[in-house]
């Protein structure tokens, strides 16, 4: 029967479309995406971005989860403490029970408190400061190792094959840089080797002039740097117009491209602690190879991670069949899973049973090789 254009019409129309928009929502299953978009470090957030996006993909072209398929949604905090709060309190207002991130540690520690408080689930594939899962908290959950892993096995290779006679460590004065760089200070003074200097510097600041000459004063052979690649990156070219040649080492915040691009030739040499290079398993081939047809790439030390974080999310999902973040987080708990940074599980706090760093020495190009090999 052919419907009428009256008001009866009309309002079976109308309906149909409340209807069609209400099955459209009850289908999709949000995720946010929280990092930074915008700022210095907002390179960062890209990769962490390639890889939870490219998960979601993944999932939806196998069928979705549960009937719904999944939508990412990005939100950026900039990597500013204050603005990772506002965020999160949309992600909390818009209904989200889902995140990956945030990125910076200093911005997600005061989201987490937010999440927990609001029973939405965090998964961050990035941030590394122990105190963030040091609260018992119970839906907060990373896929990446802590300052204390990474920071004793830098301590541990200055130690034994560096051997400073005359040691710096220098930071940036936020949460992740300075927890690493005193983490890696208090193992070696324990083992015998004090840092001559033990300074901060200011995020943001171009002129390193004061802090080079007194490196230089102070006859540093050798630094570690605890921070992001912005101010590690004119540090070692301002360095070494100067003349100031001692070798530095850095965590995975100052592995990038752009670090080449701020150091030039200043960049080669350095070394670094980040996670494995998941984009050289050949068990991820297909998956490199899905992001290069993007021109995204697969090797940033947070690709992976933020992958796997959607991977373990999503598991528990379909193996539970419901979508509540307590009972999700109860299962990721008490399992195991096969994921693009190898089989992992999570303890009562929330990390890794398992994480894994290695060394790298960085080139100019921006490529990396572990040490060793």
């Amino acid at each position: 029967m052919k419907l009428k254009h009256g008001t009866f019409g009309k309002t079976l129309i109308a309906a149909g479309t409340l209807m069609a928009a209400l099955s459209a929502h009850a289908e999709t299953l949000k995720i946010g995406i929280a990092g930074p978009v915008t700022g210095p470090v907002a390179q960062y957030g890209d990769m962490q971005k390639i890889g939870a996006l490219m998960a979601i993909d993944k999932i939806n072209e196998a069928g979705g989860i549960n009937g719904m398929t999944l939508e990412g949604v990005i939100y950026d905090d900039a990597c500013d403490p204050k603005q990772a709060v506002a965020v999160a309190n949309r992600i909390v207002n818009d209904e989200i029970r889902y995140v990956i991130g945030h990125l910076c540690s200093s911005s997600t520690e005061p989201a987490s408190d937010i999440y927990e408080e609001e029973g939405v689930m965090m998964i961050t594939a990035a941030s590394t400061s122990p105190s963030i899962t040091e609260k018992g908290y119970q839906l907060i959950f990373r896929t990446i190792g802590l300052d204390s892993l990474q920071g004793t096995l830098a301590a541990e290779y200055i130690k034994d094959s560096i051997k400073p006679q005359r040691l710096a460590v220098i930071h940036d004065k936020q949460q992740y840089g300075e927890g690493l760089a005193t983490t890696v200070k208090n193992i070696l003074a324990e083992a015998g080797t004090e840092a001559v200097m033990f300074e901060g510097v200011t995020p943001g600041d171009k002129d390193f002039s004061a802090l080079i000459a007194k490196l230089k004063r102070n006859d540093i052979d050798f630094v570690y740097y605890g921070g992001y690649h912005p101010e590690l990156g004119l540090i070692l070219r301002q360095s070494r117009e100067k003349g100031f040649d001692a070798p530095f080492m850095g965590p995975e915040g100052v592995v990038n491209s752009d670090l080449a691009a701020i150091a030039g030739k200043a960049m080669a040499g350095v070394l670094a602690t980040a996670p494995k290079s998941f984009d050289q398993n050949p068990e991820n081939a297909a998956l490199v190879e899905a992001f290069k047809a993007r021109d995204e790439d697969p090797s940033g030390p947070f690709v992976f991670p933020a992958y796997s974080a959607i991977q373990v999310m999503t598991e528990a999902m379909t193996a539970t069949g419901k979508n509540d973040p307590y009972e999700l987080a109860d299962y990721l708990r008490a399992n195991r899973f096969d994921t693009t940074i190898g089989e992992i599980g999570f303890d009562e706090k929330g990390d890794l049973t398992e994480p894994t760093f290695e060394i790298y020495t960085l080139h100019a190009d921006g490529s990396k090789t572990p040490i060793g090999k």
